[in-house]
């Protein structure tokens, strides 16, 4: 019996073990970890690279990176920008505390906030650790600023 099961995709492609795009996410990171290597002590500008791959996105996938992005800068300066798996993601003191992933980047029908176990959102047993976005309203930007006050205390 072999290791490896056959899976099939949400567009019927059956594939074994990794789909081009997980293959491609963590080129994406193995690049991350060799360019972070290099630079070693020096400081560097990952927001610049993280507002590259925005700009890179396309709508509505930037739409909601951008206001994102803007909206994690304003209510949580603290956090440093910087990619992960090829996707723009914030941490503190070294460690990721939430990330943006496209739903292009996947083949998604929406993108997705998600959080790592850094962040304090325990509620009890279970809590949710990432969040479906569609788009970005008034109500969803508090809702998120709501959600990084908490995981960052």
């Amino acid at each position: 019996m072999s290791n490896t099961t056959k899976t099939t995709t949400a567009e019927g492609q059956k594939y074994d073990g990794f789909t081009e795009e997980e293959r491609d996410a963590m080129k994406q990171r193995a690049k991350e970890l060799k360019t972070s290597a290099r630079r070693g002590a020096k400081t560097a500008d990952t927001e610049s690279e993280v507002l590259a791959k925005i700009a890179e996105m396309a709508e509505p996938d930037r739409v909601i990176a951008e206001r994102l992005h803007a909206l994690i800068k304003a209510s949580a300066p603290d956090l440093t920008a910087k990619l992960w798996y090829g996707m723009p993601a914030y941490a503190r003191d070294g460690k990721m505390i939430c990330f943006f992933q496209s739903a292009a980047k996947f083949k998604a029908r929406y993108a997705t906030l998600g959080f790592s176990d850094e962040a304090n959102l325990d509620e009890g047993a279970m809590w949710p650790a990432s969040y479906a976005l569609t788009e970005i309203t008034a109500d969803v930007e508090a809702r998120i600023a709501a959600l990084l006050r908490q995981a960052l205390s």
